[in-house]
Parts: structure tokens; C-alpha cells; sequence
């Protein structure tokens, strides 16, 4: 078990198995695709430990506030953690995070993306430290987002050599 993975279970957390969606949608892509020494990770939202979408479902600043959305955050990180897991064998293996893009499903007027975003990028500081965990980071409105999930998130790493 790897020293992320230790940390993990030091905090009560568990992975999420890989994401599934609704009946009749399909997603032929993969969720990590791994190119030389950088691994890209696909749009990712927030789970249940069975891999359906969390609730709450909707966009913030009409039916759900900061606090909720900072959850499902939190919850879209353990997401695509799980699928780097999956992906790479050993969560050691990330050298440095170098990106998140974090897209929230926005009513109108709502301005406080990054304060959302933050669910995710505070856990991988939290579990990977600021060297390592240190990354560059987007956090956008969005008008619609699949499955009305409240946030979305994408992201990219380099392996260790």
C-alpha cells in the first residue's frame, strides 16, 4: 500500500470504483489515458461507493450552495483518484499533479467557482503535500453540466520517471 493510499485510509476515505452512468448512456473513452510520463484524466463528477452520480443534483446558486458543492468537490477527487488507481497500479507513482480543471454547473450570476473547486484541489494538497500536490487550476461556470451534476472535473499528472 502506497503512502497516499495509508493517508487515505488515516482519513477515512475510500477510493470510488469506476464511474457509472445512467442506463443507455455510453462512454467510450478512458477515463485516464496514460502518454509517456503524463497521465490525462477525463471529466470526472461526484460518486456514490456504488459509482452512480451523488446527490445533490442541480446548479449552484439556484438549488445548492457553496458548502454542498465543495462535498461533491471533495467526492469528484476520490473519483478520479480511484480511476488513476485503477489506471497506474500505485497512486505513488504521480511525480507532481501539474493541472485541474474544475467546471461547476453554474445558475446565472453565481461567481464563486474557485471557493467550490477548492473541495478537490484542498484534498490532493492534504493527501500528496505541496510539492507534490502543487498544480495549476481552472475553475469555470458552466450553463449545463451532464446528468446535472454540480461540478466536473479534469486533470492531469506526470509520473515518476
Amino acid at each position: 500500500m502506497s503512502k497516499i493510499e495509508q493517508h487515505l485510509q488515516a482519513l477515512g476515505l475510500v477510493l470510488l470504483p469506476p464511474p457509472r452512468p445512467p442506463p443507455g448512456v455510453v462512454l467510450p473513452f478512458a477515463f485516464v489515458h496514460v502518454v509517456g510520463q503524463c497521465a490525462l484524466i477525463s471529466g470526472h463528477g461526484p460518486q456514490n461507493a456504488d459509482g452512480s452520480f451523488a446527490k445533490p443534483l442541480g446548479k449552484l446558486g439556484r438549488d445548492l450552495d457553496v458548502e454542498q458543492c465543495y462535498v461533491a468537490a471533495r467526492l469528484t477527487a476520490l473519483s478520479m483518484l480511484g480511476s488513476l488507481q485503477r489506471a497506474l497500479g500505485d497512486l505513488g507513482r504521480i511525480g507532481a499533479w501539474v493541472r485541474v480543471f474544475g467546471m461547476v454547473n453554474s445558475a446565472s450570476g453565481f461567481t464563486r467557482q474557485p471557493s467550490v473547486i477548492n473541495g478537490c484541489s484542498d484534498l490532493i494538497l492534504e493527501l500528496f503535500g505541496a510539492q507534490v500536490g502543487a498544480h495549476a487550476r481552472s475553475a469555470v461556470g458552466m450553463a449545463e453540466l451532464p446528468f446535472d451534476i454540480p461540478v466536473e472535473i479534469e486533470g492531469e499528472v506526470l509520473l515518476c520517471a
